[in-house]
């Protein structure tokens, strides 16, 4: 008998310290973060996993950014990289120019099919904006006149008329006009005039 009020005194002295530790956990700052954080016991304020607060109440507007969007990046190789802000169809456009971007100037070049020896204005110019799933086929650059919508647009504008066309994409002019390189599909950081030409851009990708 003895033995046997030895155990049940000890089970309740753990019983007694195991509510106590839960009662002193409880009492600790951040315990009930921890507790409601994330599946796996991550805290919604644990670094690396924060939520910025109020965001799941955000709305559709409140999400829509407002400002300027990044540049891309014109490296040494003569290739644009992608904003870390750019939409998927954007750097899929920048991508698609970065595979022709040391391709020559040849009239037509582009408009036959789509991987060619060489394009020309337009033809470089529809290359950039199929890789993006804008252009189902190569358009002139009379036709990119009427191309899209009217403007600007927030990522990517094209410049066209009836004899000529250059994008503008992520704050990088997309263009055939020749440079140290040589003549051909290339990416320049300076801009040129836009009088005479008819600005458009894709459909749901205004400024």
């Amino acid at each position: 008998m003895p033995i046997v009020r030895r155990a049940g005194s000890l089970a309740a002295l753990t019983a007694a310290l195991a509510f106590f530790a839960v009662a002193l956990v409880a009492a600790m700052p951040g315990a009930h973060a921890w507790a409601k954080g994330s599946p796996g016991g991550l805290s919604t304020t644990t670094p690396g996993y924060e939520t910025e607060p109020g965001a799941e109440e955000q709305t559709e507007s409140e999400t829509t950014p407002t400002g300027p969007p990044d540049s891309a990046l014109l490296l040494g190789t003569g290739r644009a990289a992608a904003p870390l802000d750019a939409p998927p169809r954007v750097r899929q456009v920048i991508a698609a120019a970065n595979r022709i971007r040391t391709k020559p100037y040849i009239w037509g070049g582009g408009h036959g099919r789509w991987w060619d020896r060489g394009y020309d204005c337009s033809g470089s110019v529809s290359f950039a904006l199929h890789g993006g799933g804008f252009l189902s086929s190569p358009l002139t650059s009379g036709s990119l006149e009427s191309w899209g919508k009217p403007g600007k647009g927030r990522w990517i504008t094209i410049y066209a008329n009836a004899g000529h066309v250059f994008a503008v994409i992520a704050g990088l002019r997309w263009d055939t006009v020749g440079d140290t390189s040589g003549t051909g599909p290339r990416w320049h950081p300076e801009m040129v005039s836009s009088r005479g030409y008819v600005a458009r851009h894709p459909a749901g990708y205004g400024s």
